[in-house]
């Protein structure tokens, strides 16, 4: 086996297109309360057509190109220069033979999904290009790696999904704004897919999931990609990580009717969290933190997660 760092897979400037984003601000006053952990598809993105289902031919494919050798079980976080931010994850590469076979396919499929978000509005050109190195394939279930890279959020067990690549991309270049971030918060690892695109764009990530087996899994995703700057952690995410606290973005993949308190407080200064509010009908919220005790709200765009729980199970 031989080491790769992943790199663009095709030139950023091809894809970048405009889309204004609007919302109303407001001052948000911190209040308790919440629920914790999910996923998502937001209703402003066209409904995508679902594949048919995945052969098993396709399958072998796809568990060939997965690594046979890991490195340790969980993700530890490691000190990165922003100048080698995309260079966060080194994927082991399949032998030759595999890799003619499976890597092209789903080379082409990634290049195909980041030239789709550029259209649907998606600018930042480092979201893009993490978009366009973190392997989506690893994350799905063997049954739906054919519908890995189609703009739609699918299950991951336990009533949660992983995220549809748009609402993904843009919850990051929100979260982001064009800034250099050093230490990220995200709610609600589930399979790790997101955490693995925050671990391009930001210095050190932080993700906290609630559901034990979910937790696990994420690490079983993770471990072949070794990626040196996210650390996973097993527990409510309602409560943060107030011992590794302030963070300069958070964000929640999951719905509840309030923003913790805790989360808002784990802000920094001029850091932004995104977050869905909501309980049948959500928005996708946007808080930033401009004073000890002052956050300002932004509402997006309509928006579907699963609920915000507490505890863990």
């Amino acid at each position: 086996m031989i080491d790769k760092r992943p790199t663009f897979p095709l030139p950023l400037s091809s894809v970048v297109n405009d889309k204004k984003t609007t919302g109303a601000n407001k001052k948000y006053h911190a209040t308790a309360s919440g629920n914790e952990r999910g996923e998502v598809s937001g209703n402003h993105v066209p409904v995508q057509r679902i594949a048919t289902p995945q052969t098993a031919t396709k399958n072998t494919v796809r568990h060939l190109e997965r690594p046979m050798t890991a490195a340790s079980g969980s993700t530890g976080v490691g000190q990165q220069n922003s100048s080698s931010i995309h260079s966060n994850f080194e994927r082991q590469r399949p032998p030759p033979r595999e890799q003619n076979s499976s890597t092209t396919l789903f080379d082409n499929l990634r290049h195909a999904m980041v030239s789709r978000l550029g259209k649907q509005g998606i600018r930042d050109t480092v979201v893009l290009g993490a978009m366009g190195v973190v392997p989506r394939h690893y994350f799905v279930e063997a049954g739906l790696v054919n519908q890995a890279y189609i703009d739609a959020s699918l299950p991951i067990g336990h009533q949660q999904t992983i995220s549809q690549p748009h609402i993904v991309a843009r919850m990051t270049e929100l979260m982001r704004a064009g800034r250099s971030l050093n230490n990220v918060l995200e709610i609600g690892t589930g399979c790790g897919y997101q955490a693995a695109v925050l671990s391009q764009v930001c210095i050190n990530v932080f993700s906290i999931e609630r559901i034990k087996s979910l937790h696990e899994l994420a690490k079983n995703n993770l471990r072949s990609l070794r990626i040196g700057n996210l650390r996973l952690h097993y527990g409510d995410g309602m409560l943060g990580l107030p011992q590794v606290a302030p963070f300069d973005g958070i964000i929640l993949a999951a719905a509840g009717m309030q923003i913790p308190d805790a989360l808002l407080h784990q802000l920094a200064i001029g850091g932004r969290l995104i977050a869905p509010v909501g309980g049948k009908h959500q928005t996708l919220q946007l808080i930033e933190r401009t004073a000890p005790t002052e956050w300002v709200r932004s509402e997006l765009e309509a928006c579907h997660f699963v609920p915000l729980c507490p505890g863990t199970i």
